[in-house]
């Protein structure tokens, strides 16, 4: 087998134990899961001696070359010798590459794992054929993890390899990988010059009940695009005039089509939420159970997961909505309420980033940094759920960027000033007034406004949120401005009043408005 030539697309490791294999027969699991599309098998055993797993290793190997699959052997390069097997699959720890290289011969298919990019570049220069990139996310099978790098950890590990000039050297990526996650993880860790060649899995394929199905899955996911990925059907907005130009489009849009707002949001902002979705002509519907979410997610519209209040319940009704709405490819607006005030919220974070995909993700500048990470490197507690000052403008953009290109989606970071970015392009919007800050639940209704427009107009959601903010904080201006206006608490029905006028004088070619509107582009 010409070991450069090999397909890596859905790379089973195996796994004998009870837990992950059960009752079942290991070599009827990994026929079953090779007919059904499995391209590479790796057998690996910690706990058998040398004469079981060379006995194993000849019987799925008789079973991997009727299909011209190869088979790789963890660790054992003597076991590989005595199997006659296409490679093996080292570890940091185990025997060196070059060793390896050097028993096998130069035919063999040799792998390594790798988290960092000072041990991708070792193996690459060595003359690894791929690498195993991991652990993406912690999992039962992998409990002796150095790191957990996450998607944007394989991400800069693939960009150090093209930029090194390793783009030749295959990738897979494991840890915590199956059907529900495949796609995101692959999206969210291509790198501008270089994406992975294949995903290991081990639970995903052994612990399935169909595993002939379970691979057939996995290789369609794998050479598919996500349903979360949209083709633009005209070129997007790159330019603050460019959106202005849009706006009229945008907020008429969301009167038009008056897209379902979903919202998982806690009972102090109920009501204001619902009351916001109708003022600018969308249809709210405030439903905390995630399994309503596989039927309301086919109704066109989005969904909002405010993490006002966190609970295990909570938490298991947000990851079954995420995954009803990702699956069917509509947006999802993530508002990481309070996400550094404890370690329940940032751990809930983390569950949430592993869990699905966030279109949007919306928050004060505490919250966006808990988001990007920064918290497990410094001492700063966020104070509730408040908005804190502690960058500089200039930090605050590159922040949103930075987070917004790792995550391949759109981040708000609110605040007097308020700053967004798909990665590419960052914009700072001055619009809005101080009463926002000083009534409970104006940034929860935020993520209602973004979810309605972001459903309305999804081929370009980062001008689309721009829109969104812009009728928002201008609808606060005009709001805060009135004569019958003297505080918090008139402010709130003259605001719902003004977001749904500033619809109406829209929809009438009214568009004297957006005259105040302070949109700038950063980069």
């Amino acid at each position: 087998m010409d070991r450069n030539n090999v397909n890596y697309a859905v790379y089973l490791v195996t796994d004998s134990t009870p837990a992950i294999l059960g009752d079942r027969d290991l070599c009827e699991v990994v026929e079953a899961s090779v007919r059904g599309g499995t391209t590479i098998v790796q057998l690996r055993e910690k706990t058998s001696d040398t004469g079981d797993m060379i006995a194993m290793g000849k019987k799925l190997h008789a079973i991997t070359k009727k299909y011209n699959v190869p088979l790789l052997i963890n660790d054992r390069v003597d076991v590989a010798l005595a199997v006659g097997c296409e490679g093996v699959h080292i570890g940091q720890d185990d025997m060196e590459l070059s060793t390896a290289r050097r028993l096998l011969g130069p035919d063999a298919i040799i792998g390594v794992t790798v988290s960092t990019i000072q041990e991708a570049m070792v193996a690459c220069k060595g003359g690894a054929d791929y690498l195993g990139i991991g652990t993406v996310y912690a999992t039962p099978t992998k409990t002796n993890t150095k790191n957990i790098i996450g998607a944007a950890g394989v991400r800069n590990i693939l960009q150090a390899m093209a930029d090194a000039g390793y783009d030749h050297v295959k990738t897979v990526c494991i840890g915590g990988i199956n059907a529900e996650n495949l796609q995101r993880i692959v999206y969210q860790s291509e790198a501008p010059s270089k994406k992975l060649d294949g995903v290991a899995v081990v639970s995903a394929l052994v612990a399935a009940p169909d595993p002939e199905a379970a691979a057939k899955n996995l290789l369609g996911l794998f050479n598919s695009q996500p349903p979360f990925v949209r083709e633009a059907t005209s070129p997007r907005a790159e330019t603050a005039d460019s959106i202005l130009e849009l706006v009229p489009e945008v907020v008429l849009e969301v009167a038009r089509k008056k897209p379902l707002s979903h919202n998982m949001t806690n009972l102090v902002v109920q009501n204001f939420a619902a009351n916001v979705a109708l003022a600018i002509g969308a249809s709210p519907i405030m439903a905390n159970n995630g399994e309503e979410a596989f039927d309301l997610c086919k109704l066109g519209g989005a969904l909002v997961v405010n993490m006002g209040t966190v609970d295990p319940d909570g938490l298991q009704n947000y990851l079954k909505a995420l995954r009803a709405y990702n699956s069917v490819g509509q947006p999802v607006v993530y508002d990481p309420v309070g996400a550094g005030a404890t370690t329940l919220r940032r751990s809930a974070v983390k569950t949430i980033l592993s869990h699905g995909y966030l279109d949007i993700i919306k928050g004060n500048e505490g919250e966006i940094r808990t988001v990007y990470g920064i918290y497990e490197r410094e001492t700063f507690q966020q104070r509730g759920v408040d908005s804190s000052a502690e960058l500089e403008v200039s930090q605050k953009a590159e922040l949103v960027r930075q987070l917004a290109l790792r995550e391949k989606n759109v981040v708000v970071m609110t605040g007097e000033i308020d700053y967004l970015s798909d990665g590419q392009h960052t914009f700072r919007i001055d619009n809005g007034h101080a009463y926002l800050e000083m009534v409970t639940g104006t940034g929860c209704v935020l993520g209602t406004t973004i979810s309605a427009f972001v459903a309305a107009y999804p081929n370009d959601k980062l001008a689309a949120t721009v829109v969104a903010l812009l009728h928002f904080e201008i609808a606060a201006e005009r709001a805060a401005e009135r004569r019958d206006v003297q505080g918090p608490g008139t402010f709130v029905p003259a605001f719902l009043d003004e977001l749904f006028k500033i619809r109406r004088e829209t929809g009438q070619g009214r568009m004297g408005w957006l005259k105040s509107a302070k949109l700038t582009r950063l980069s």
